[in-house]
């Protein structure tokens, strides 16, 4: 794997780390393309329980790697195609459907500025643990561009649709404290204490009942498009899965002995 994302695997708890601190973890190709392969080994890899998304530096993400895009955008005049823009089904799509699909929870670590598709994949995470001195921007619409890494879908079902339009239209900087307020930001840390605290909340998901995690994720994906009825007949479902499974008996028995369960996630 590219040196620009770095991967990890320990104790159940994949780690994969945005590796472009001088260029503020902007994404180019080769960046795109190992963070798609990153994220598609952690959900493939039935050892891996849990993941943390992070990254190095000042910044978690600022987005599209503009230097190589202007010079991408040149040759596609040069050669009158629209190859460029391909990079959003091709790269930003891939990544977030991993991250938002794969059963199993995923935290961001959001050590910095969040911007464009950072943001995007901050919000394409199922919990976000984020430095107080980080922010968070939508970017596009200050590059002309429109939204894309999932933000038109996940920003107005963490936020609202009315402040998703306004952040949108008006990209701006937000806050820390703006993102908490926003219910964009899960818990705000001390900059110093975001890698430990990250990995914390992770380690502690990769050591719960990871199966339970992994119907949670699919029930509230449902709930977001399907009508009251129909979800409870998804929730039916799944709480029969989930029922069945030997971390719910490993779990009452805990209960009962007055003891913490070790899960299987099985």
């Amino acid at each position: 794997m590219a040196d620009s994302v770095l991967y990890e695997v320990s104790d159940g708890l994949a780690t994969i780390t945005i590796n472009r601190p001088e260029a503020m973890n902007a994404m180019n190709t080769e960046a795109k393309v190992a963070l798609r392969e990153a994220a598609r080994s952690a959900a493939e890899d039935t050892a891996v329980r849990a993941v943390l998304l992070t990254a190095t530096g000042r910044a978690f993400c600022v987005g599209q790697d503009l230097k190589e895009h202007i010079g991408s955008l040149a040759a596609d005049r040069e050669a009158g195609t629209g190859q460029t823009m391909s990079t959003v089904r091709e790269h930003y799509n891939p990544i977030v459907r991993t991250l938002t699909g794969m059963p199993k929870p995923v935290v961001a670590g959001v050590n910095g500025v969040a911007a464009g598709a950072g943001l995007g994949f901050a919000l394409a995470a199922d919990y976000r643990v984020v430095a107080d001195t980080a922010s968070f921007n939508t970017s596009f619409a200050g590059v002309a561009l429109t939204a894309d890494s999932g933000v038109s879908w996940t920003l107005p079902r963490v936020i609202g649709p009315g402040r998703a339009a306004d952040l949108l239209l008006f990209p701006r900087n937000l806050s820390a404290q703006d993102a908490y307020d926003l219910g964009i930001a899960n818990k705000v840390v001390p900059a110093a204490e975001l890698a430990a605290e990250a990995a914390k909340v992770a380690r502690a998901l990769a050591e719960g009942p990871t199966l339970a995690y992994a119907a949670l994720k699919e029930s509230l994906a449902y709930a977001a498009a399907h009508t009251l009825d129909e979800t409870l007949d998804k929730e039916d479902e799944l709480q029969s899965r989930a029922g069945a499974s030997q971390d719910h008996t490993i779990a009452v028995q805990a209960f009962i002995a007055k003891e913490k369960p070790k899960y299987l996630g099985r």
